[in-house]
């Protein structure tokens, strides 16, 4: 029986990939040893020296363009492969190339700058976050012409891999604004997220935005006696636990006036996506490293952490914190909490909710100061979305099996491509949990980063006809 065209080009794209895997991982391999932690100055020229390496290897792989972007902190890359088809579908793919800092000290079996290979997995800072992730487009590009026998891509295909995603993206949304008419597209993809394990592949549909702030409290000019004080003036550090203890109710839902507003609500149909993950609380205790969940009234684990906003103490101090006792009035204490924000909820808004909750529970005779770090937007992606149904197709031909669906609770730049484009934003990522993202001896599966390099083999002829 002769193969059909899909059939086809899915022996010919795995045909591909297999010949091509040992180059492939050995080019990863040459960038993981470039120790580009964003987060510390003495590995500035580290970072530089990664730009310039994976520009160079794009411009090796045909991209046409591929230029480094400087920015006042770390550089970013750019790419572009236009396609010869008329009216195809712009696509730009984000994802970073630096990396958490790394020592052996921390409890790395090998150098995390030195990658071994060890039972199918690829071990070295940066593997799953986020070089390899951003590396897999690389070959899988060439592995959809080789397969389709194009010249070009189907789709106008864009980079920008960003340089300072592990140090908050600080400069990030300004070089968006800055570029926008290069970096315009129809969609974004952003490779710099996860799957829910090894054999339940999922599409991330959407991350949560942060808001943070550091509230100073002043009493006393200075630590006074608290017999001959007490209980006659006010006491910054019980100011502080009284703020601590009315952000939640008895139902731990934030009690800032107005931080629902606006929010998304989960329908009917995403809970029940999300009930069809095989979660196993107690070995997800396990990894948190929890002895209990608790969290918002009516709704379950995985819907509190993904689709529900939260308010956490991150920090409190203030007052005597050694030895023995110290019988005083403290002079000041401080707190830092942060907001995990969801759809429909606006940081700025969220930080001015904030702000007036704080200003009210102050008494008279605290001072106090309130500081918000810059903010991260939620992003969502619609679960009927053309797009969103061709990055399914592609991983379900990957992988041969159901693709379902995840969110994720943490937070990234994603939200500011799609502010500024004005362009819808999809997550394909193929991590998975045990890879250790920030951690020692973190990794990546090999047999899943190639199922990643096939996906986007397979996905921008999709997206050209979906988007068509």
């Amino acid at each position: 029986m002769s193969e059909t065209p899909d059939s086809a080009v899915r022996t010919h794209t795995r045909d591909y990939i297999r010949s091509h895997r040992a180059a492939f991982l050995d080019d990863l391999a040459e960038w993981l040893r470039i120790p580009s932690v964003s987060a510390q100055p003495d590995h500035a020229a580290d970072v530089a020296r990664s730009a310039d390496w994976l520009a160079a290897k794009l411009r090796a792989t045909g991209f046409p363009v591929a230029e480094v972007w400087e920015t006042p902190g770390a550089p970013a890359v750019f790419a572009e492969w236009p396609s010869d088809d008329p009216g195809a579908p712009v696509v730009l793919v984000y994802g970073h190339h630096d990396v958490q800092p790394a020592a052996r000290e921390d409890g790395w079996r090998t150098d995390p700058f030195e990658p071994v290979v060890r039972d199918g997995r690829l071990y070295g800072r940066g593997a799953a976050d986020d070089k390899g992730q951003v590396f897999f487009h690389t070959l899988g590009v060439r592995a959809h012409l080789a397969a389709t026998g194009r010249t070009t891509p189907a789709v106008h295909l864009k980079l920008l891999v960003e340089g300072e995603e592990e140090s908050g993206s600080p400069h990030f949304r300004a070089l968006v604004e800055q570029r926008a008419a290069r970096l315009a597209a129809d969609v974004v993809i952003v490779s710099d997220t996860g799957m829910w394990s090894e054999d339940t592949p999922t599409v991330c549909t959407g991350m949560r935005g942060l808001a943070e702030c550091e509230i100073e409290l002043y009493g006393p000019d200075q630590d006074i006696h608290s017999g001959s004080f007490g209980g006659a003036v006010p006491n910054p550090v019980t100011v502080a636990a009284r703020l601590v203890a009315a952000l939640h109710d008895e139902d731990e839902r934030v009690t800032v006036p107005g931080f629902y507003d606006g929010v998304t609500l989960l329908t009917d149909a995403e809970r029940a996506l999300i009930a069809e993950l095989p979660f196993d609380e107690a070995a997800w205790l396990r990894t948190a490293k929890s002895h209990g969940t608790l969290g918002e009234a009516g709704y379950t684990t995985l819907e509190r952490v993904w689709a529900r906003p939260t308010a956490e103490v991150n920090g409190m101090g203030g007052g005597y914190q050694g030895p023995g006792g110290k019988t005083i009035i403290p002079s000041s204490a401080r707190l830092k909490l942060s907001f995990r924000l969801v759809a429909g909820q606006d940081p700025d808004r969220i930080e001015r909710a904030v702000t007036e909750w704080i200003d009210a529970a102050i008494p008279a005779g605290i001072r106090h100061k309130t500081t918000f770090a810059a903010s991260t937007r939620p992003c969502l992606t619609p679960l009927d979305h053309p797009a969103l149904r061709s990055v399914v197709r592609a991983m379900g031909r990957a992988f041969d099996q159901k693709i379902r669906f995840t969110r994720e609770g943490g937070s990234g730049p994603a939200a500011d491509l799609r502010d500024v484009l004005g362009a819808p934003v999809l997550f394909l990522g193929v991590s998975v949990p045990s890879d250790g993202w920030h951690a020692p001896d973190e990794k990546v599966e090999i047999d899943l980063l190639l199922k990643g390099v096939e996906t986007t083999a397979y996905l921008w002829s999709d997206l050209a006809e979906a988007l068509r």
